[in-house]
């Protein structure tokens, strides 16, 4: 049984699968649109809507609470992740200061020719 169990393996080692959703998530905040199936984008589309939250959120903070929340976030995305990071902070997170999440759209495209692999895109959310 699966319960409680949080999460997508994507069939894949964990730390696969831990460098998977750090290059998803920072080619998407880098292209704010990607081409990818469907499991992958399930798999970092919460991930990325926190990170967007946590860096809406500090707007009005204080200058510790600015760098705690940038810290956070380079926490997730690793290493030589600075020019995603201040793009996320300087350019996404202020164009969704008024609005409460759903910062995503998953559009399906059909079946990938080679392996039929459901496709989606997956982009931010024009207002």
């Amino acid at each position: 049984m699966r319960h409680q169990v949080a999460g997508f393996k994507l069939n894949r080692t964990k730390s696969a699968r831990i460098a998977l959703r750090r290059n998803l998530i920072k080619q998407f905040f880098t292209h704010e649109r990607i081409r990818t199936t469907q499991a992958k984008a399930a798999a970092i589309r919460g991930d990325a809507e926190r990170m967007i939250t946590v860096a809406r959120n500090v707007k009005e903070a204080s200058d510790a609470e600015k760098v705690t929340a940038r810290r956070l976030v380079a926490a997730q995305l690793g290493n030589n992740s600075n020019e995603v990071i201040k793009k996320l902070f300087d350019e996404i997170a202020p164009r969704f200061a008024e609005r409460n999440g759903g910062y995503t759209r998953t559009l399906k495209l059909g079946p990938r020719f080679g392996d039929k692999a459901e496709m989606v895109l997956l982009e931010l959310v024009e207002e």
